[in-house]
């Protein structure tokens, strides 16, 4: 048995990279790692051209990486909340899996589940429900997919304004509106995975909800 993680964080070792790892080596299994930074992969043209094959006609990463879905046994699929919704490389490549749907439903079945790294501070009433945003896109795709979404783990992120260098002084500052009046870079600090114990457990028990899938197969 296979699982494959997929990553749409930009940056390098990210929280959500490493929260995505953390689940990855939870279920004891074979497991692959995918930085979607690493590839090039356009989003679906909504041209159907894929209906008689299972395969996009757009020549680029996303045909292998969907081949890569198809053959593994589960999907983890990790991304951020960019202005309150799943970023852009993480939901091209869910659109990039459609074309594995016709006929064959090639996904279905299958156990998965979401990392989603989110600034906008757990509770936080007033703002938009980031998290929700991003780990529906995720859930939804799986479910019209008729595979078997098993949860999603919440990863505490940080605002650009937290390393931009102008996060006190910028009339735009971020830092305000997520944290309240009075609110500093410092006051704020740097959220890390490895400090985010409850998100530790959550990635694990994850990772060991889809072994557990998996095994009974």
């Amino acid at each position: 048995m296979k699982v494959l993680g997929v990553s749409g964080s930009p940056i390098k070792n990210s929280s959500t990279d490493k929260a995505l790892r953390h689940a990855l080596d939870a279920t004891g299994l074979e497991t692959e790692f995918v930085k979607l930074k690493d590839y090039t992969v356009a989003p679906c043209q909504a041209c159907l051209g894929c209906v008689e094959t299972n395969t996009c006609v757009i020549q680029d990463d996303g045909i292998m990486l969907a081949e890569k879905a198809k053959e593994a046994d589960a999907l983890i699929i990790g991304g951020f909340t960019p202005y309150s919704s799943l970023d852009a490389r993480t939901k091209a490549f869910i659109e990039r899996l459609y074309p594995l749907r016709h006929t064959h439903g090639f996904m279905a079945g299958k156990p998965g589940g979401a990392i989603i790294t989110c600034a906008v501070p757990h509770g936080a009433d007033m703002l938009p429900p980031a998290f929700d945003f991003g780990s529906n896109a995720i859930r939804f795709y799986m479910m019209e997919e008729g595979m078997e979404f098993l949860g999603a783990v919440r990863v505490e992120g940080n605002v650009p304004c937290i390393k931009c260098g102008h996060g006190d002084e910028c009339k735009m500052t971020g830092i305000t509106m997520l944290y309240g009046s009075g609110s500093t870079v410092e006051s704020v600090g740097v959220q890390c995975f490895e400090e985010q114990p409850a998100a530790m457990q959550a990635a694990v028990e994850l990772g060991k909800a889809i072994a557990a899938k998996l095994d009974k197969k």
